[in-house]
Formats: C-alpha cells, sequence, structure tokens
C-alpha cells in the first residue's frame, strides 16, 4: 500500500508524473472579486470520475494521450471525435491502482467542464480532479478504491476539502460518472 503526500508544489510524492499542457493558473478573484491570497489557494471540493480510451478498454496509452494533446485520430474512430478537446485531470487512477499525476494540485486543471456545486459555478476552479480508469458499466477494482482512499487522505491534510462528488453530483444531466458501478461506501470520506 502506498501512502501519498501532496508537496508545498502540489504534487503527489511516489506517483508518476506526466505533464499535461492543458491547465491554467486558478483564478486570482473568487466570491466577491476581492483578493485574498487565502481564498485564491482554497481547494475546497475533489471531483471524482471515469475514463476509458477506447470507450470500455483499459491499459492503454488513450488517455495520456488524450490528456498530453497526442491522441491519433486515425488510431480508433472514437479518436476522431474527440482528439481536438483539451482536457485533463489532476490524477488518474488505473485498473490497478498506480497513480498518475498530470497537473499540479496548485493549477486549475480542466476535468469539469460546466459544472456548479452548493451554489459555485466553474468547479475546476476549486476542485481536484481524479479519474478512474473504468466507464459506466463495470465494477472498479479494489486496488483502485485503496489508491483513492490513501490520495483522498493526502489531498485532504493539504487542502481544506468539504466535499467529495462524482461528476454527475456538479454536472447532472450532462454526465453521469463516476457511474451506477461506483461504490461510494468504500470511499473514505
Amino acid at each position: 500500500m502506498t501512502n501519498y503526500h501532496i508537496n508545498q508544489a502540489g504534487f503527489a510524492e511516489n506517483a508518476q508524473f506526466v505533464a499535461s499542457p492543458n491547465f491554467d493558473e486558478r483564478p486570482l478573484h473568487i466570491g466577491t472579486g476581492n483578493v485574498d491570497p487565502e481564498k485564491n489557494s482554497e481547494i475546497s471540493l475533489i471531483v471524482v470520475h471515469n475514463i476509458s480510451l477506447p470507450p470500455g478498454q483499459y491499459g492503454g496509452n488513450g488517455i495520456i494521450e488524450l490528456f498530453t494533446n497526442q491522441l491519433d485520430p486515425d488510431e480508433h474512430p472514437y479518436y476522431a471525435q474527440i482528439h481536438t478537446f483539451r482536457v485533463s485531470a489532476h490524477f488518474l487512477i488505473r485498473r490497478d491502482g498506480t497513480l498518475i499525476q498530470f497537473v499540479s494540485c496548485l493549477n486549475r486543471a480542466w476535468h469539469a467542464g460546466i459544472s456548479n456545486w452548493q451554489g459555485r459555478e466553474r468547479c475546476n476552479d476549486f476542485s481536484v480532479g481524479i479519474e478512474l480508469e473504468g466507464s459506466d458499466f463495470e465494477v472498479f477494482e479494489p486496488a483502485q478504491y485503496q489508491t483513492l482512499n490513501n490520495l483522498i487522505a493526502a489531498i485532504r491534510k493539504a487542502y481544506p476539502i468539504q466535499s467529495i462528488v462524482g461528476h454527475s453530483d456538479i454536472a447532472p444531466g450532462r454526465k453521469t460518472d463516476p457511474g451506477p458501478h461506483f461504490d461510494w461506501q468504500q470511499v473514505i470520506k
């Protein structure tokens, strides 16, 4: 079992790092528009997603290629539809529990899209996005829950997390992940 620690630069020590260009700075003005250094760095939400590329297939490089803008549209028919997307997440947890980080937690990864949580729009501004390699149609692996819980514990130590939600919770009607086979009972909140 790997324990993680989020360092001051926003990286999980012991995670594999693959740099994604798909991020930017978190906003300088949150809420009233006043500059508040404490609130500017507020990371209060964890968003859990699922992803598989090609859909329903695991273990390939499709997710990494998508998050690094290297997806070949000729490799799979589905890739032709999404290869121009500019998306990322902070973390990906593979089926075997391997943790890959793409973006520092201090930066805004592009994972949530149009979203709202408890009256706050643009959840990317104040959240950490965690992708689980999976789909809405299959159960997740025990190793993924173990890594997820260890990662959540590390993120909680580093930031004032108030909620852990699914993508479907912040974009209802638009997104369904992490899906009906994700077992929230296995998540330590």
